[in-house]
């Protein structure tokens, strides 16, 4: 899926395979965002590095590496897959705490990301990467999900119907200065609903990921209860600007 929402002048396809191959992302927030951190290729490079040195033993090197999606990275991998199942994180819930003013987000209408955080646990879905030209697969993901530090890479166990599967799951860095904690469900809401940025909309993101979560059959009734709020709240902002 990708928006048609993006700000002027930023990326009105979203993120695509053909941005990361182009690092697209990059240049387009250091454009608009000159001031924004950043993290360097090789920084990235480096990163895949000892995160693949770390890897445990279940994780077995001759298929490639498993990475878990619980937002966009279902809807929009960029990269080829080549499985995908069903799985469940233990220790790890999804929510928004991440606030954004780029991205999908802007000073004037700042946004709301998901990000993996400590308790309860996450249904979701383990893609692999096949061992082919790994590096540079991994570098596409590192790419869309690394370039400001938000997230951080992490070894987890998941649950699978086939048996448990070590993964790589991108877990919110509570470090950073866009890390928001816990809010409320008011403000939560109307930041999902008028959140917008170069590569589109909040509204929009969390429409695509309930989507898919639910052709999958997943069913996240926290992220459903969002959206129906949130749909109702830009509808009573249409209509009053109507």
């Amino acid at each position: 899926m990708t928006d048609s929402n993006a700000a002027p002048g930023g990326l009105p396809s979203g993120i695509t395979r053909e941005v990361l191959e182009r690092d697209g992302l990059r240049e387009t927030l250091r454009r608009r965002h000159p001031d924004l951190p950043m993290i360097s290729n090789a920084g990235m490079r480096a990163s895949i590095r000892d995160t693949l040195a770390a890897r445990p033993p279940l994780a077995g090197a001759a298929d490639g590496v498993w990475l878990f999606g619980y937002g966009s990275l279902l809807w929009n991998p960029c990269v080829a897959v080549a499985e995908w199942r069903d799985a469940r994180l233990y220790g790890y819930h999804r929510d928004f705490r991440i606030r954004l003013t780029h991205g999908r987000g802007c000073p004037d209408a700042p946004g709301l990301m998901l990000g993996l955080v400590r308790g309860g646990s996450c249904p979701g879905m383990a893609l692999r990467v096949a061992v082919d030209d790994l590096d540079h697969e991994l570098l596409m993901i590192w790419r869309r999900e690394m370039l400001t530090g938000v997230y951080t890479p992490r070894w987890v166990r998941l649950r699978t119907d086939a048996g448990p599967v070590a993964a790589i799951a991108f877990v919110v860095n509570r470090a950073h200065e866009n890390y928001c904690g816990r809010l409320d469900e008011t403000e939560v809401v109307q930041l999902l609903a008028t959140g917008h940025g170069e590569i589109g909309s909040a509204a929009d993101y969390l429409d695509s990921t309930v989507a898919r979560l639910d052709a999958q059959g997943i069913h996240d009734r926290r992220l459903r209860h969002l959206r129906a709020r949130v749909a109702a709240q830009r509808a009573r902002m249409a209509a009053s600007s109507g």
